[in-house]
């Protein structure tokens, strides 16, 4: 398909051109470890057999651990990893001590394989290197486990077991089974990238021990550029990069990603997401084949991730990709969570941002247009979301408009006043600016005048509306922390939230009621 001049292609038209330029063979050549292949299209699950080692088992070390839970996180957890190179016979092992670890596990290995000739390393090339990068990522879906536990566990291959030596172990836990209500916390936040800010906001994550953490795209920024061309700055290593540096929180605490657009990588699939299916293990439970949009509950909290790419006319490169069902599953989703008595909390997160005053990135109008009205009619408690690189929350908002001030410290009932919007894009990948001010806690300036938005039309051409529910606004890195306790004879279930900066001073704080 010949590009043509002032059109933008989507992402399956770039992805198209593109496997055009390069055979299927060269480009997508088969992984081999435990039996998984990467081919046009996505992950296929392993044959199970096994492969010979490029390298001595002995001499290999797993990295970059992350889980995840399940639909039901009472009972479901998911443990992922990588390998640097090819083993043979890799495994999980948990158990309920680290001195008595179970029988080794099998994981689904998917394997990645990308050409240097499409990529712009960030670090230097020796003068004799090889054609392709493949990675080699391993995924083991762990059922039937005890709520409410602690379990124990190591990953390894032939030639490296750790069980029995400490080496490596790392704890996960499982939540309470639902209807046994218990307090607990959760941490997001979006825009993450490598680097020394980034590692300060996992550091805090683990200060923090929350119950699972919250990433709501523009994960590692391997695609530097982020529009979802084929002619992207790109660097599948950064991957590496970017899950070894997570791995003190990421391999005992659930992370649960949301795509951004800088994750729409068009040469491993038509949808840009062949590489999120290979690193990740979400739910993905909006129909079958769905990358990064799912629901699932922890406990009295609903939540859902949504693919905030389907709706985005500021990168408009996998617009209305799916044809309409990500709308009518949320619908369906957001009814049927409502309905529910024993949820009491709704939370929504994505990655571009339903409603912002920074212009670097501005605000959605698509999700303005298709999904605010859904969190109007089903009183969606809280929306999170990343993209812009700063920290703004919302007074709560029905129908595009404030219904009161919601100053740091004040509570908020969703039912009554509206759904309140946080942007955390702060997690370490740079720093935007506002239009107007900073104004936060113990730090607040006159914020009565209206703040100008841009937002971009389906045509991607740039408007600017003046809001006036912009209330909290600073410019920094930062991440969202919130406590949620149950309701009790006399209080209402609550959420407490707060806006934490890297050194874990708050910005922030406004509490949600049932």
């Amino acid at each position: 398909m010949p590009e043509t001049p002032g059109v933008h292609l989507t992402l399956a038209e770039q992805h198209e051109l593109y496997t055009a330029r390069y055979s299927r063979r060269s480009l997508f050549r088969a992984g081999a470890v435990g039996g998984a292949a990467l081919a046009v299209g996505g992950v296929l699950p392993a044959t199970g057999s096994a492969a010979t080692e490029k390298v001595a088992g002995a001499a290999v070390r797993p990295f970059g651990r992350h889980i995840a839970f399940g639909v039901d996180p009472s009972q479901q957890v998911v443990v992922s990893w990588q390998v640097p190179a090819a083993v043979t016979a890799p495994f999980v092992r948990i158990g309920l001590s680290p001195t008595d670890l179970g029988q080794p596990i099998t994981p689904e290995v998917r394997t990645l394989t990308s050409q240097l000739s499409w990529q712009k390393p960030l670090e230097d090339e020796p003068l004799v290197k090889p054609k392709t990068v493949t990675q080699y990522y391993l995924h083991a879906r762990l059922d039937q486990l005890v709520p409410d536990t602690t379990y124990f566990y190591v990953v390894g291959h032939q030639g490296f077991d750790p069980a029995g030596t400490l080496e490596g172990v790392a704890t996960f836990h499982t939540a309470p089974a639902v209807g046994r209500p218990a307090a607990f916390g959760f941490t997001a936040f979006g825009d993450q990238g490598v680097g020394y800010n980034a590692t300060a906001t996992t550091g805090l994550i683990s200060s923090l021990a929350p119950a699972f953490h919250l990433h709501m795209g523009d994960l590692s920024y391997a695609n530097r550029d982020g529009g979802g061309d084929t002619t992207d700055a790109y660097d599948a290593r950064v991957w590496d990069q970017f899950f070894a540096q997570n791995e003190s929180a990421s391999a005992q605490i659930p992370w649960m990603m949301a795509i951004g657009n800088h994750e729409m990588e068009p040469w491993y699939a038509a949808d840009g997401y062949g590489g999120v299916r290979a690193r990740f293990t979400m739910p993905d439970n909006a129909w079958g084949g769905s990358t990064g949009i799912y629901s699932w509950r922890y406990q009295n909290v609903g939540l859902v991730s949504l693919d905030g790419n389907d709706i985005c006319y500021n990168t408009a490169t996998n617009l209305n990709y799916t044809k309409g069902k990500q709308l009518a599953w949320l619908k369906a989703t957001l009814a049927a969570m409502r309905a529910d008595k024993t949820v009491d909390f709704i939370v929504v997160y994505f990655h571009q941002c339903a409603y912002s005053t920074c212009h670097s990135n501005g605000a959605e109008l698509g999700a303005q247009q298709q999904w605010t009205p859904l969190f109007d009619t089903y009183k969606v408690d809280l929306v999170l979301n990343g993209h812009n690189h700063i920290y703004e929350r919302t007074d709560p908002i029905r129908a595009g408009k404030a219904t009161r001030k919601l100053a740091s410290g004040d509570t908020v009932t969703p039912a009554k006043d509206g759904t309140t919007y946080v942007v955390a894009g702060g997690g370490g990948g740079g720093v935007y600016t506002f239009p107007a001010s900073d104004t936060y806690m113990g730090h607040e300036t006159s914020n009565d005048k209206p703040v100008p938005m841009q937002i971009s039309d389906e045509s991607g051409k740039d408007h600017i509306v003046n809001v006036t529910w912009s209330r909290v606004r600073y410019t920094g890195y930062c991440l969202v922390s919130v406590n949620v306790a149950a309701a009790t004879g006399t209080t209402p279930a609550k959420m407490t939230v707060r806006a934490l900066t890297e050194d874990g001073t708050a910005v922030d704080q406004f509490t949600v009621s049932k």
